[in-house]
């Protein structure tokens, strides 16, 4: 065994440096020093869900600006420079569960931000609520985030959940088309059927009965929707509700428009709504079938020109054009990654000067504030027994080659 000789005060310093948080302070926490702050995620690079490999892109880019910025003479954030980790899943929940524990085992990261996938969140759950790790803003809206934070304290959602999501849909339904026959193809995982019963729940179990004529599931893996897609067009559906990730999404529309169905309403899941993958839709079927689909949004829309004079979208672009020049910043999911990173940077400004894995968790508990990257009026708000963090959602119309808003915000969780 080797042995330590330390003579005189030297013992001190040198125990200060062998024992890990001997004498408190940063040391005593993982992923923090002085001068910076270590967290990271993983994400699908690659793999069925590669379209949202932008949206580390768009955080990294945001930490990037952040840390570039003197505020009160201290750059990053209380004088702490952001050090941003991330790694390549492929969206396999197995690879998400090996490098979750590479972060926290070996990068020794401060906190998880915004890993992206239902199942893969869920996968690694109990493991960083048991190491006491922030699973924070996780890039799902699945309902377990609000709903299990007594179980898994350490766990935080951000975005609007998909059960309320779903409620809007199944709502807009029943008052501008009632008694259609509905169709809905969903992912099946807890993300798709989260969405279902949120669209089911809405319409309430005798309509849903009589009118979900087709309700067909699909996997994530799947290459072809072509079977699921002859199904919906064969159950004489006119109102279509589509929840699926990205690729899928668009080779719905392909697919439908090839077999002839025509409905008369889509339907589809916000996190497959930015124009990018809605323009790519309308180069496989064409405008016409895809105009007039419904979603709903919570952030403003980088592709959208009525933003072009506002001052966080003015800000956004400058970043991107700095941070990540080769970006498309019209993509949302680069957007959507930049209003994720400020949530982060929020509730880490408010742990305060020192902060601790349990003051940023209660600063995630206790959010009261804007998000400038946000709708006008969408508040990020929590408290000790509501812990969804954005629950203010505004419908959206595609007409080509982007969104436009519709009516008023609606509290899809009123709180």
């Amino acid at each position: 065994m080797r042995k330590l000789i330390v003579c005189g005060v030297g013992l001190v310093a040198a125990l200060a440096l062998t024992v890990p948080g001997a004498f408190g302070g940063a040391a005593q926490t993982p992923g923090l020093t002085a001068r910076t702050v270590t967290i990271g995620g993983t994400f699908p690079l690659t793999g069925p869900a590669a379209a949202y490999a932008p949206i580390p892109i768009g955080m990294k880019a945001y930490f990037s600006y952040i840390n570039a910025r003197r505020l009160n003479g201290k750059r990053g954030v209380n004088g702490r420079q952001i050090v941003w980790k991330f790694y390549d899943d492929g969206y396999n929940p197995a690879n998400t569960v090996q490098l979750t524990r590479r972060l926290v085992e070996q990068d020794r990261v401060f906190a998880t931000v915004g890993q992206l996938g239902t199942e893969h969140n869920l996968a690694v759950r109990s493991y960083l609520n048991q190491q006491r790790v922030p699973q924070s803003l996780v890039s799902t809206g699945a309902s377990y985030w609000g709903l299990q934070t007594k179980e898994y304290p350490w766990t935080t959602g951000w975005q609007p959940d998909y059960v309320a999501e779903g409620r809007i849909y199944g709502a807009h339904i029943k008052a501008n088309h009632n008694g259609k026959k509905i169709a809905v193809l969903y992912q099946n995982d807890d993300y798709g059927k989260d969405y279902l019963l949120g669209v089911r729940s809405a319409l309430g179990k005798n309509y849903s009965d009589t009118n979900i004529v087709a309700e067909v599931p699909f996997e994530v893996t799947a290459t072809s929707l072509a079977s699921q897609m002859t199904r919906i067009r064969a159950s004489g559906a006119t109102i279509f509700v589509l929840l699926a990730t990205p690729t899928p999404t668009i080779r719905a529309y392909a697919t439908g428009r090839a077999l002839g169905f025509n409905p008369e309403q889509i339907y589809l899941n916000s996190v497959s709504a930015t124009a990018a993958f809605l323009n790519i839709a309308v180069a496989n079927a064409g405008a016409n079938y895809v105009n007039g689909s419904l979603s709903v949004a919570y952030l403003k829309d980088p592709a959208n020109p009525q933003w072009n004079n506002d001052p966080a979208m003015r800000q956004y672009r400058q970043i991107m054009a700095k941070y990540a020049p080769s970006a498309d910043a019209n993509n949302g999911l680069y957007y959507y990654g930049v209003a994720k990173a400020e949530a982060f940077v929020q509730a880490l400004t408010a742990a305060g000067r020192n902060p601790t894995r349990a003051n940023f968790q209660a600063a995630l508990n206790k959010m009261n504030n804007v998000n400038r990257f946000a709708l006008p009026g969408v508040r990020q708000k929590t408290t000790a027994k509501d812990r969804f963090i954005i629950s203010q959602m505004q419908l959206i119309r595609y007409t080509h080659p982007d969104w436009r808003l519709q009516g008023r915000l609606i509290e899809g969780r009123p709180r």
